[in-house]
């Protein structure tokens, strides 16, 4: 038994394919379109499976090449995030055998499948999955700086393994232990699902999470990125929670807050309490947004903000979240910035053994927010003419 598969992001095809070779199909995938279709006429498959919204060829144009022009009735199973009726209606008049919207789980997938075509001869005995089939595509930056001793591959493999439509990108930034090493063994058989960006030499958290946005923002079948630190001390499960807000609304921002309540399990040192509610006070009047914890990593952006957010370089080494929401400000003005961005509670957040910001560096953090004060006092015209410039040449 043979399916083709066609959807425009790699990240939902590769566990589809992973799941339906385990249970004895042959399987091919396609994330081009019009190279599916090619592949249909070559790979005669017994199913296709197809995505809607696909640039340049849609589904549905899929879908009437194999009605209309190939005049073929090979089982055709949408799989989609479009639950739009007129959508729906218009796949099942063309002739499409069963639709399923995203997000769904790959056990649903294989049932549906094995109902429109049944079984393989060679039946597999596989385990059932919990592996979901999501609707969109999320890219996560973790900046790393002589992370060997710490590094929690283990709950980075776990996660990606079962939660599909993740890419990580490692930054190494400049490490002097062996986090590369590290790293390059954690990507390894992984690389559909993990990058290693390595930056040779030392440029400081700011400059690894933007060198690590833009280049995932490169990655077409992305829908949104994101940046998270490396000792987890915010939980991926609560990184997937800021997700799951900006995909079902119109923030461009989702930004975690450490903000201690009720059945949150937030843990912080007295003094850097002390330190961090002056610091927030700071932030607050220079930003002049109601910002409860600007410095929590772990944000998610739209994909649309990243070179406004990430374009040029920051001017501070720690404080670079209060450099991304001022040039929001700036090149969307106050009302509309405030529209755009999302502070959200996370249920954990530990602070970490280990961590690299000193008590006597968070008082430095003072005379950075000065600095910010004065560097973005005039920079409205310059940023939008760095943004334009910057659009044009991509």
């Amino acid at each position: 038994m043979k399916v083709l598969a066609i959807d425009d992001q790699q990240l939902v095809l590769l566990p589809l394919q992973k799941r339906l070779v385990e249970l004895g199909y042959e399987v091919k995938i396609e994330t081009d379109a019009t190279k599916g279709l090619e592949l249909y006429e070559s790979f005669n498959p017994d199913l296709v499976i197809v995505d809607i919204n696909m640039p340049f060829v849609s589904g549905l144009d899929v879908v009437k090449h194999i009605r209309i022009t190939k005049d073929s009735q090979t089982p055709i199973m949408v799989l989609s995030g479009d639950t739009k009726d007129e959508t729906i209606t218009e796949g099942f008049d063309l002739g499409i055998n069963d639709y399923m919207k995203k997000p769904l789980s790959l056990n649903e997938i294989s049932a549906r499948v094995k109902r429109l075509i049944g079984a393989p001869e060679v039946q597999n005995v596989v385990t059932k999955s919990d592996v979901m089939i999501q609707e969109r595509c999320v890219g996560v930056v973790i900046p790393c700086y002589n992370e060997e001793e710490r590094l929690l591959s283990d709950a980075f493999i776990n996660y990606i393994d079962k939660n599909s439509g993740y890419h990580l990108c490692f930054v190494n930034d400049g490490s002097k232990d062996k986090t590369l090493e590290v790293l390059k063994n954690l990507q390894k058989g992984r690389e559909d699902f993990i990058t290693v960006y390595d930056c040779e030499k030392n440029g400081g958290k700011a400059e690894a999470v933007r060198l690590g946005m833009l280049h995932m923002a490169k990655k077409e079948d992305l829908d949104y990125i994101g940046f998270l630190d490396a000792d987890l001390s915010t939980d991926l499960a609560d990184f997937d929670d800021l997700v799951k807000t900006i995909e079902t609304s119109d923030f461009k921002i989702v930004s975690g807050s450490r903000i201690s309540r009720m059945g949150a399990n937030i843990t912080k040192e007295s003094a850097r309490k002390i330190i961090s509610l002056t610091i927030n006070f700071i932030i607050r009047k220079i930003l002049k947004m109601d910002f409860k914890d600007t410095q929590c990593g772990a944000k998610i952006f739209r994909k649309d903000v990243i070179q406004i957010a990430f374009g040029e370089k920051f001017v501070t080494q720690w404080i670079f979240d209060v450099e991304i929401f001022k040039r929001m400000r700036i090149h969307f003005g106050l009302k509309e910035a405030k529209a755009m961005l999302c502070e959200q509670p996370l249920k954990r957040w530990i602070h970490a053994d280990g961590s690299k910001l000193s008590m006597k560096d968070s008082i430095k953090i003072v005379g950075q927010l000065g600095q910010i004060a004065w560097v973005y006092r005039n920079k409205k015209q310059v940023m939008k003419t760095a943004v334009s410039t910057n659009l044009h040449v991509a």
